[in-house]
């Protein structure tokens, strides 16, 4: 009696085993991907061997996540720190641009910025030095005088600044190669590389911190651009190629393209152009 009853037990703990793994296998779901990517007037063709990453996040959200943690300082702040005179750094507040080597800032200067921002001044003073222009008010003031005759020193002042307030009124083509000689006091330089900084330690960091915690899987294309998941558990993820291309002729593409998975599912994804978060083709002239 008690070896039978042993016996039943036995294969109640079997059935059990069997039902668990069978309700697993039940809930576990599927995954046919199938990539292809389509050049400029031309056929799609399949992406081969190129490695798509299931992610539990967006990596256009973990790429955020990253970026979030080297902040940009707000503008105002990154012109608050720059070593130039404060006039400037109003000037710079009140504009939109930081580049004052462009060529089209003298049509952002007016008179008085050239007057009463040191830096304009004498670029202003430098680029219409040595004869190159005609008729030009000169300083009449002297340094030596703002301490031992300061009356003396601000009249010849203020009548220096009106005389070429007026002048440069009169010849506005004047003001014209000012950005020239403005180089040395450029913010743009300093802000650009800031930005080109963040962008490089986004572009180093998002696919580590995407692989380490937020992965889920990793599958390679065929040569047919065919990858199959077995067994993905249900939930919601991205299928993401990360910060790498997938090529075709001149088309290069990158996906990061929202799933949501149930239960018991066979989920067939086709990765294409018009799914693509980022495309890009070659801009020149198509081949004869």
């Amino acid at each position: 009696m008690r070896r039978a009853t042993g016996v039943s037990l036995a294969i109640l703990a079997g059935w059990v085993c069997f039902a668990h793994a069978a309700r697993t296998q039940n809930s576990a779901a599927s995954l046919d991907i199938t990539a292809r990517v389509s050049p400029t007037a031309a056929r799609p063709e399949p992406v081969r061997q190129i490695t798509l990453y299931i992610l539990t996040k967006s990596y256009a959200d973990i790429a955020k996540e990253v970026e979030d943690t080297d902040v940009i300082p707000p503008r105002n702040e990154f012109i608050d720190g720059l070593k130039v005179s404060k006039e400037l750094k109003a000037w710079l507040k009140a504009h939109e641009t930081l580049d004052l080597t462009a060529p089209d800032l003298d049509k952002l200067l007016k008179p008085d910025d050239i007057i009463h921002t040191p830096e304009f001044l004498l670029a202003y003073q430098h680029a219409n030095s040595g004869g190159v222009t005609k008729d030009i008010p000169k300083p009449k003031y002297k340094d030596a005088d703002k301490e031992t005759h300061p009356e003396k020193y601000e009249k010849d002042l203020q009548t220096y600044y009106t005389a070429l307030k007026k002048f440069i009124i009169a010849n506005p083509a004047t003001v014209s190669g000012v950005e020239l000689e403005l180089n040395a006091v450029n913010p743009e330089t300093k802000w650009t590389l800031i930005q080109s900084n963040q962008r490089k330690h986004v572009q180093k960091m998002a696919p580590e911190v995407a692989q380490t915690k937020y992965l889920v899987a990793k599958v390679e294309t065929d040569l047919d651009g065919h990858a199959f998941l077995r067994e993905l558990a249900p939930g919601h993820y991205w299928i993401s190629t990360l910060n790498l291309d997938a090529s075709a002729g001149d088309a290069h593409v990158r996906w990061d393209v929202p799933i949501t998975v149930q239960a018991g599912q066979a989920f067939r994804l086709e990765l294409t152009n018009l799914n693509a978060t980022d495309t890009l083709a070659a801009s020149g002239p198509s081949a004869p």
